[in-house]
């Protein structure tokens, strides 16, 4: 079993778990939750092993270098990133059911990952721009803050949904945590991503320096990755200068989020220097 299988399987590993963790929510049955839980730590450690085997893979190939160089790598290890942070704010939290708002990324990551006809999963040498240690830094650090962001995402609809109904008459948001806590988490994972995008960039600056020979060029991505830092620099601003909480903050939270997905997938469309990474 090569490691594009392996990925594979956990797709499926992803999928059941985001499957229990709603069954959970819907019926109240607290052994999903603790099934989900545990079909999620499986799952979590199968990518570890995917990531680890497609490394070893490119040594063989004689073309070794972490796997983080293209879409079907990062998509995989941003995946792998969203479930260990989802899974500590589940030992902390004690509370599943904010596993059924972020499970189900993990698995639509995986599975455009595994299944995109426009995706390859082929282990290929790397180009000229991307043999550098930057790439690795940069790679990592923006992922991680992607990750945070779409467990605020997910945080945010919780919010959302909890917030409009004020007189506590759907079952359905009993068991979600108190609004505040939800408010409060957001804000967490927006702060945790806010300090890693910022790194990122400014990696990706330093690794374009030394690939092309200047830090900064306008690339599509490069724009919308400092659109989506000015998104959340203003939710931070309004939080901490404004004394904004709740509803704006998650409506913020959700827009920085789908700004980092045109960032990772509609700029791709458009040509750059980035282009090469599909």
């Amino acid at each position: 079993m090569n490691s594009s299988q392996l990925l594979s399987i956990i797709t499926f590993f992803y999928g059941i778990a985001a499957s229990l963790y709603i069954a959970a929510w819907i019926f109240k049955k607290e052994i999903l939750g603790k099934s989900a839980s545990w079909v999620v730590l499986l799952g979590a450690a199968g990518n570890t092993a995917g990531i680890i085997v497609r490394w070893v893979e490119s040594y063989q190939l004689g073309i070794g270098h972490a796997p983080l160089s293209n879409m079907y790598e990062s998509l995989i290890f941003f995946s792998w990133t969203l479930m260990i942070i989802y899974l500590v704010i589940e030992r902390t939290y004690q509370n599943r059911i904010i596993g059924a708002f972020a499970t189900p990324i993990a698995f639509l990551a995986m599975a455009y990952a595994s299944l995109s006809p426009n995706i390859n999963d082929r282990i290929q040498p790397l180009v000229p721009a991307l043999k550098s240690n930057w790439l690795i830094a940069h790679v990592i650090t923006c992922f991680l803050g992607y990750a945070a962001f779409a467990i605020g995402f997910g945080i945010s609809l919780m919010y959302l949904l909890k917030q409009g109904d004020k007189n506590a008459k759907n079952r359905m948001l009993v068991h979600f945590p108190a609004i505040d806590v939800l408010d409060e988490l957001n804000y967490q994972m927006v702060m945790f991503g806010f300090l890693f995008l910022s790194i990122g960039i400014i990696t990706g600056s330093v690794w374009a320096n030394s690939a092309w020979g200047n830090y900064w060029s306008w690339d599509p991505k490069e724009t919308w990755s400092l659109i989506t830092w000015f998104v959340y620099a203003t939710l931070l601003h309004a939080r901490l200068m404004r004394g904004w909480h709740g509803k704006r903050l998650a409506f913020i939270s959700i827009v920085g989020f789908l700004a980092v997905l045109f960032t990772y997938f509609g700029v791709n469309l458009l040509p750059g220097l980035h282009s090469y990474a599909k």
